[in-house]
This record gives structure tokens, C-alpha cells and sequence, in this order.
């Protein structure tokens, strides 16, 4: 039990480094396909990616030690569940209780929920189910059969035809359960709306900041490898990558000056891109506004974060006023606004008039949802 436990727990946490790794993209598409985030939909992906990430773990983990290892069997007859299923019922009064029928049950339930998802999220139906459930246990089957790849003389869990058949019958059921589902709730297609403007709410911003943050954090992190590798395996210097400072050096500049670059090309973060808002107008001629936009975004903490002295206690405080701005200035356009004096809109907005209310829509076209309005799930 505390095995299963602990896997679980690492299901979870992989899961959460992973959906950190997504959220940017998963936020950049639900904008430009659905129109806008809904919570109840990034909570359905984020339950599939731990969804998998579990299937994984229960499947293949704990990796056994290569001196301890028990070469095991195969079963190749499919009928030998029927064989199983008899000799419960002929043993207990109740035979749901026994451990042959409770192991042929969990491996129904284990992909179910790969049905439900790849219809409520996919939008594909029963043959899809049937074809990825099979496709993904012969998959794990054949990486115990082969002892994971190779990386064990033998197989130490038991290939069983009857798993395949019956993770392949749990993610069919799951495809069936999943019709309870409305339709215009299932898949990802494109709204007829996604290129309408939206209103600019704090929340939005808020959520455009977090990718800023993500983003940026990422790419230090991405920098400071690859100087790491790159200095271990083509300059060959080792005493460099023990001293970590020129390692520490990129991973401070880069990712800022890249953030930097963004917006000067495009006028937007990154964050700003995923979330479909842009900072526009104001008196200043628009590269000095584009740099003082920078400074006051997250990239101008990170990077003051790195000054020697009281730098890193500077980067806290500016990045306390920035998200009480957030929440105190109007449509949320906070420090990068003020410093910058431009005006925050949502960037499908075409020709938008300065203020709280987005632009005319275009002739022929649907008029932008009101303030309010929920956004499409």
C-alpha cells in the first residue's frame, strides 16, 4: 500500500513539473481556439495529465534492482481471464472479492478514463478508444516482455494478452460513459467567436503574468543547462562548470534581453501573446514605451533580482506594487502601463477606442460578448 501511495504521489508531481512545462502553449491555444480559459476545462486537462502520468507509474514503476530481479513468465492465452472468472466464482460465495476478479476489474477501470478523455478532449469516439487503449497496452506490455527495452536481461512482470483485453474493454467503456458528455462540450474545436474581442479583466492579466513568470523561469532554467552541458561536453572545461558563474551569468541576461526583444518586435510579452493583450497608445514614441513596458514587467524583476546589494529586495518589492496595480488600475494595466503610459486592450480589438468598452465590430460580423459574458469551456 505505501508503494502505491508513494506512486501516486509521484504521478502527481510529475504531473504538476509537466503542467508547468504546457501551461503557456495550453493557454496560447485555448485563446486562439475557444476565444478564452475556462477553469473547468484546464481542470479536465490538468486530470489527464496526471491521468497518464499514473499509468505510466503503476505500470513501469518502481524500477526493480537488476540484482534482484525474478525473470518471470508469459501468458499468451486470451481465454485464461475466462479460466480466472471461474475458478472465483466457483471458490467464493462472492466472487467480486476475489483477487483474480478484483485484478481483471482494476484493469478495466485503470482506462476508462483514457475513453472519457480522448472524447471530451479529443472528440474522437469508441474506435479511436478502442485503437489507442490496445495501441498503449501492448505498449506497456511489450516494454515489461522486453524487460524495458533491454535494460533488463529478462522480463520481471508477467506479458498477459488478458491486460491488453481488458485495458483495451476499460477504455471502451470509458468512450461510452463519456456520451453523457454534451456534445458541444467535447473536443477542442475552433468557436465561431475565438477572434472576437474580449473584455480585459484582472483575472486575465493576472493569468498573463503568471505565464510571463513560468516562461521566464523556464528559460533560465533551459540557459543554465545547456551552458552547463555545453561547457562539460564541447569546451571540456570542468572547473568551469563546477564554478557555475558563467552558467549564472546567461541565465540572468538572456532570458531578460529575449523578453526584451519580444516586445520590441511585437509590442507584448510572452505572456501578453498567450493571453491575446497588447499595451498600445500613449505619448511616448513606442521603442521607449516598449522598453519602460519591459522594465515594468516581469523580466525587469528578474533581472533587478540579480543586482548585487539590495537588488533581489528591490525585485520583491516592485513585484508586490506591480500585483496590487493589477487589481488597482483600470483594466488591470498596472505598472507596465503607468510606467510606459500606454493603455491596455485585448489585441483582437481593431481600431478600439481608449477606455473601459472594446471597439465596433466589424459589419457582418458578431458583436463582441459584454462585460460579464462567460467564456466558452
Amino acid at each position: 500500500m505505501d508503494d502505491q501511495i508513494t506512486l501516486g504521489i509521484l504521478a502527481i508531481v510529475l504531473g504538476t513539473l509537466v503542467g508547468v512545462v504546457l501551461f503557456v502553449p495550453f493557454v496560447a491555444i485555448s485563446y486562439r481556439r475557444r476565444g478564452g480559459l475556462s477553469l473547468g476545462r484546464s481542470l479536465l486537462w490538468a486530470a489527464a495529465l496526471v491521468y497518464f502520468l499514473a499509468i505510466w507509474t503503476y505500470t513501469l514503476l518502481p524500477l526493480p534492482d537488476p540484482d534482484a530481479i525474478r525473470c518471470v513468465g508469459t501468458n499468451l492465452d486470451p481465454l485464461a481471464l475466462v479460466d480466472d472468472v471461474r475458478t472465483a466464482v466457483g471458490r467464493l460465495d462472492n466472487p467480486w472479492l476475489d483477487p483474480l476478479t478484483l485484478q481483471l476489474l482494476l484493469n478495466v477501470l485503470l482506462f476508462v478514463p483514457l475513453g472519457f478523455f480522448l472524447r471530451v478532449l479529443g472528440g474522437r469516439g469508441i474506435l479511436t478508444a478502442l485503437l489507442v487503449g490496445f495501441g498503449l497496452s501492448a505498449f506497456i506490455e511489450t516494454t515489461q516482455l522486453t524487460g524495458v527495452w533491454g535494460l533488463y536481461p529478462c522480463a520481471y512482470r508477467v506479458f498477459d494478452v488478458d491486460d491488453m483485453l481488458t485495458n483495451t474493454t476499460g477504455a471502451v467503456v470509458g468512450s461510452i460513459l463519456s456520451l453523457v458528455v454534451p456534445r458541444r462540450h467535447r473536443g477542442m474545436p475552433q468557436a465561431p467567436d475565438a477572434d472576437q474581442p474580449r473584455p480585459v479583466t484582472r483575472g486575465r492579466r493576472v493569468i498573463a503574468m503568471l505565464c510571463d513568470v513560468l516562461g521566464i523561469t523556464l528559460a533560465v532554467s533551459v540557459v543554465g543547462t545547456a551552458t552547463q552541458l555545453w561547457l562539460q561536453f564541447v569546451v571540456g572545461d570542468r572547473q568551469a562548470v563546477l564554478d557555475g558563474q558563467i552558467a549564472d551569468a546567461l541565465s540572468s541576461i538572456v532570458p531578460p534581453i529575449a523578453w526584451l526583444v519580444v516586445i520590441l518586435v511585437t509590442g507584448r510579452s510572452v505572456g501578453d501573446l498567450a493571453v491575446q493583450l497588447r499595451y498600445r497608445g500613449g505619448p511616448l514614441p513606442a521603442p521607449l514605451a516598449r522598453v519602460l513596458r519591459w522594465a515594468g514587467g516581469v523580466s525587469g524583476w528578474v533581472l533587478l533580482g540579480y543586482l548585487p546589494g539590495w537588488g533581489q529586495l528591490g525585485a520583491l518589492l516592485i513585484a508586490g506594487v506591480s500585483i496590487v496595480l493589477v487589481f488597482t488600475t483600470a483594466r488591470g494595466r498596472g505598472l507596465p502601463g503607468i510606467l510606459s503610459g500606454m493603455r491596455l486592450e485585448d489585441a483582437r480589438e481593431d481600431g478600439a477606442v481608449q477606455g473601459e468598452g472594446v471597439s465596433p465590430a466589424r459589419p457582418g460580423t458578431p458583436a463582441p460578448p459584454r462585460r460579464g459574458s462567460r467564456h466558452p469551456d
